[in-house]
Order: structure tokens, then sequence, then C-alpha cells
């Protein structure tokens, strides 16, 4: 197994710590309830004479533990809420639209749900996302020249005063002073292991990490620094074209991804991502071992910090470096993402042998 598991000492403090790295990748059995738990179940924790650790969900069956109904291990982390995917699909629909409670209602959803559920996910809430992305699109029309009241209407705006203190409030300046300026734009892609955001700008992409990633806000100012470019909420067609990428990547149709990446980093970090680009799909490397590669074996540790500083996750897969013992190293999406990831290369990589030998 890719993963190596920590002794029980370090896993019981994971989880009175509800360490999220650990979701996924292992179970907490309680042997005084005979329930099973996520590492970030909120219930009140067991003693650790009480406490049964598993490497998945099948071991915690088979050992006639019950799936806990407070955190509901069994159900799919990150698997896309009906409710999510249906309203952000009617916004796609009409990104213009001045969306509103009573709209959400209207389509048969309870508002407080609605907005318990996108806050859970994305940490705003459905109108919000909506909102930047009626002034996200309204700046990117003033940006290419048109004229302010044209934008203004575009968006939904009857009132000039009221989209003049919008873009005041998003942007920090005047709708005219938007002209001619450059923006990014950041959407969400659905995958089976959570929502990811796209960043990018009509000929590449800059960004593509997992939404819940703790460096993300971070990793967005440093972006937007470097390229002198603000960002908005919007689609282009390098978003469009990932997003196939992905869903072929996860349906295990693709194992090599052809879209355009922006150049950022550094001379030396942008050698060890083209060097994580050269692990095929389905194997593993060392931080040692790319390092040998490079001709500079005493550069692992600045490897390691290169691999970390890679922002366009599975594409530069970072996910395919392991520790120099095989242990899963840290992983800004999580590990449980990482060993889902190389899990499922693995299985992809075997039917396409078997296929082949058939």
């Amino acid at each position: 197994m890719l993963f190596k598991r920590p002794d029980t000492e370090t896993l019981y403090s994971a989880l009175v710590n509800k360490d999220p790295a650990y979701e996924g990748v292992a179970y907490v059995c309680v042997t005084s309830t005979k329930i099973f738990c996520r590492f970030t179940c909120t219930a009140r924790k067991p003693k650790p004479e009480n406490c049964l650790f598993q490497d998945n969900i099948a071991q915690c069956l088979e050992a006639g533990f019950r799936p806990c109904k407070r955190c509901k291990p069994m159900l799919a982390y990150g698997s896309a809420d009906a409710t999510v995917t249906d309203l952000l699909t009617a916004l796609e629909k009409e990104p213009q639209r001045r969306w509103r409670e009573e709209d959400v209602s209207d389509m048969g959803y309870d508002t407080s749900t609605v907005r318990r559920v996108f806050k859970r996910r994305f940490g705003m809430s459905f109108l919000e996302i909506a909102r930047l992305r009626r002034v996200g699109d309204a700046a990117t029309s003033l940006a290419s020249g048109d004229a302010v009241i044209g934008a203004q209407l575009d968006a939904g705006y009857e009132s000039g005063s009221g989209f003049r203190s919008a873009i005041n409030q998003f942007f920090g300046t005047s709708p005219a002073a938007l002209k001619g300026k450059a923006f990014l734009k950041g959407d969400w892609i659905e995958t089976p292991i959570g929502p990811m955001l796209a960043v990018a700008d009509d000929h590449a992409l800059h960004l593509l990490e997992f939404a819940d990633r703790p460096a993300l806000p971070a990793e967005l100012k440093r972006l937007t620094a470097r390229t002198g470019a603000d960002m908005v909420l919007g689609r282009t067609p390098v978003t469009d074209a990932i997003g196939q990428e992905l869903d072929a990547y996860f349906a295990g149709r693709l194992t090599t991804f052809e879209t355009r990446l922006a150049g950022h980093g550094t001379p030396f970090e942008r050698t060890v991502w083209d060097e994580l680009r050269r692990i095929p799909s389905g194997a593993i490397a060392s931080y040692s071992a790319i390092a040998e590669r490079l001709e500079k074996p005493s550069a692992f540790r600045a490897v390691a910090r290169a691999n970390g500083a890679n922002q366009i996750a599975i594409v530069i897969p970072c996910h395919r470096v392991l520790g120099a013992d095989g242990s899963l190293t840290g992983y800004g999406g999580g590990l449980w993402r990482k060993k889902w990831l190389l899990e499922h290369e693995r299985r992809v990589v075997e039917k396409e042998a078997v296929a082949l030998a058939s």
C-alpha cells in the first residue's frame, strides 16, 4: 500500500485535532459504541483505549462497525451536491442575471440550506458568487473598451449609481478606470474528490487548486501580484479545455494533459515541474531521485520546496512524489487526495495493460 500508516499515538493525536489531512486515509473504529468515524467528526472523541484505526471503510464494516450518523463516512468526501450542481449550472446559463433569494426559492430550494451548503463548500453564498460573476463580466467588458452604460446594462444593473458603487467596492476604482486593464478569470470545476479553482486568461492556465486548500488565498494574492492582473469570476476557452481534460482524466480516458500552462515560477522551479510531468501516470518518484535526474543530487530539499510551490495540481503531478521510504509526504490538497490520485492512476494503467494484452 502506498500510504505508510503512522503509529497509533500519531493517529490518535490527529483524531483529537480533527486533522483533515487524514480524511479518506484512515478511519477510527470506536470499540465502546461499535461505530466508525472520519477524523474530522465533531462528536466527542473516545478514549485512546477505545480506538481501533483502520485504513479503509471496508475494513471497518468487516470488523462489525456501523457508520457514524454525524460525520457520515460512507458518503464520498467532495462529491458534488445536486443543489450546488443545479444552481451553478443555472448561473452559467444566466451569468448576467441579478439572482435573489426568491429565485432560489422558486427553483424549489430552501434558501437557508443553499446558503449553508455553499458557505461550507466555497466559503461564500450562491448569491455572493452570482454577484461576483456579474461584476466580473462587467469589468471584462469595460476593460475591452465597452461603454460604461453598455457594461452596466449587460451586468443587469438598472441604476448607474448602483453599478459604479459595485465596481468601486470590488475593484477600488471607477468603471472608466478599468478600460484597457487585464484580468484573470477564476471558476470552479467539479471533480469526484472535490471542487477545484481554475484561474486562466484567454491563452493559458495560471492556477488549478482544490478549493479547500488552506494556502489558496495566499496563492491567489501571489498570482495577482506576479501578473499585475486582477482576478474576476468567469470562464475562458482555457477553463473549458482544462475542465474537459479533467473529466477525461477522472473517467480514466486521459493520462497526459495538453492545456497550455502559464510560465510562472523561478527557472529552477520550472525545471523541477518539467521533471514532474515526465513521471508517467501510475509511477512514483522521490525528491532525491528527481534531484539525481537534474544532476543536482544534493538539492533534494530545494526540489521539495519547488514541489510545494506548484500551483497547478494534477496537471503538474506533484502527487506522484513520495518520501524516500515510500510513504506519503505533505500534499496541499490533503493526504487522502494524494492517495486517491495515485490509486486511481494505478488502476487506469493496469486496465490499459490488460486491454493491450488481450
